[in-house]
């Protein structure tokens, strides 16, 4: 087999994208050759983009079809796992769009049923292939970082208008995405919080709904993660800011990182500072640094992890983005919301009774409110 193939579940925007990502020809190890949705008018613009691949009305006809090797899943956030579990039961390799889920007993079922499939799962992190956070992985993990003190990232640049919120029934609704801002806009986020700087132990966290928007979900989070090691992150994002700003910080006691505006800022001591703190007889004095600094334009993230899905398949390299590590920025968003249900600090793992008890009234309480 020289190539995979590929069926596409819901070809909505996304969907849509990654379809057409592959005809252009930048994933030349892939061929659709099915696809998947409930919105016939989808179907039609499906069937124009790729006239060869076969459209079905019913994902579970397409999955028993014997057409698709791999399966990419673009639904709504509730339907990931349910989709991907269907794969598979079939032994078909399968690729989701984040979030991996809404809630974490789901999405670690999902990772339960990959496993004893044992087949190739990974999920749509496409920032991970942007050079500029790779590198700042590579510095931190290396420990040229030393002890990590502490991150700070704010991400304020996810501004979005009432029309967007308005745009379709599904948007800003508990029923429909599951959450707001934690769960659309900053799932990559969340990624690369976790993949560069590692998981914290807890999290205090508060989140404001509809505070900048006519909305249930929320658009403005505040969150404080504690680590075993004593080091602490805090991440700042929202939809209802503007100008906003997409900066993130990240100390150690051998220097410091700042990412920003597609630059590395690399800031280096030429001697750790808790070593210079007790040694230095002077009360003013600072350590002496050395800089580097790395540029990069950001890449289309996008056809990069579909190359590596099909690469890890035909050849069996690694994942860029394995599917199970889905699981760890949702934790950190259920988290959060527990810690604000619940005014109170929130443990990783979190409880899964307590954040379903409360999503589970949110959900009612909007049913009988629309």
């Amino acid at each position: 087999m020289d190539k995979i193939r590929l069926g596409i579940i819901g070809v909505g925007n996304m969907g849509t994208g990654h379809l057409q990502n592959v005809v252009d020809g930048q994933c030349p190890r892939i061929q659709v050759t099915a696809v998947s949705d409930i919105d016939p008018d989808r179907l039609v613009r499906a069937k124009e983009i790729c006239p060869g691949a076969e459209c079905f009305d019913d994902t579970i006809k397409m999955l028993d079809s014997g057409l698709i090797d791999a399966a990419l899943i673009a639904v709504p956030h509730y339907d990931h796992p349910v989709y991907a579990k269907e794969c598979f039961k079939r032994g078909i390799h399968v690729m989701t769009e984040k979030p991996a889920g809404v809630y974490t007993r789901q999405v670690r079922e999902m990772n339960e049923a990959a496993e004893k499939a044992g087949v190739v799962f990974a999920i749509m992190f496409n920032q991970r292939s942007n050079p500029i956070f790779a590198k700042a992985r590579e510095i931190v993990k290396s420990g040229q970082l030393g002890d990590l003190k502490h991150m700070v990232w704010i991400i304020t640049n996810w501004y979005r208008t009432q029309s967007y919120y308005d745009s379709g029934s599904w948007r800003a609704t508990w029923n429909g995405e599951g959450g707001g801002v934690l769960l659309n806009q900053a799932p990559h986020n969340l990624d690369l919080w976790q993949w560069i700087f590692g998981m914290p132990k807890r999290v205090r966290a508060f989140c404001s709904f509809g505070k900048y928007h006519n909305v249930a979900i929320e658009d403005d989070v505040t969150i404080y993660g504690e680590y075993e090691s004593g080091a602490t992150a805090t991440f700042i994002t929202t939809t209802g800011e503007a100008p906003g700003t997409n900066r993130l910080e990240i100390s150690g006691d051998k220097g410091k990182l700042v990412l920003e505006n597609g630059t590395l800022k690399w800031t280096k001591l030429k001697v750790s500072e808790r070593e210079f703190c007790f040694s230095c007889k002077s009360g003013f004095a600072c350590p002496e640094t050395e800089y580097e600094e790395f540029t990069a334009p950001e890449p289309d993230g996008h056809p990069i992890l579909l190359n590596n899905f099909a690469d890890a398949i035909l050849d069996g390299t690694p994942l860029i983005a394995p599917g199970y590590e889905g699981l760890n920025s949702l934790s950190i968003s259920n988290a959060a919301y527990v810690s604000t249900w619940t005014d109170d600090w929130a443990d990783i793992p979190v409880s899964e009774d307590i954040f379903e008890k409360h999503l589970a009234e949110l959900r009612e309480s909007e049913k009988k409110t629309s």
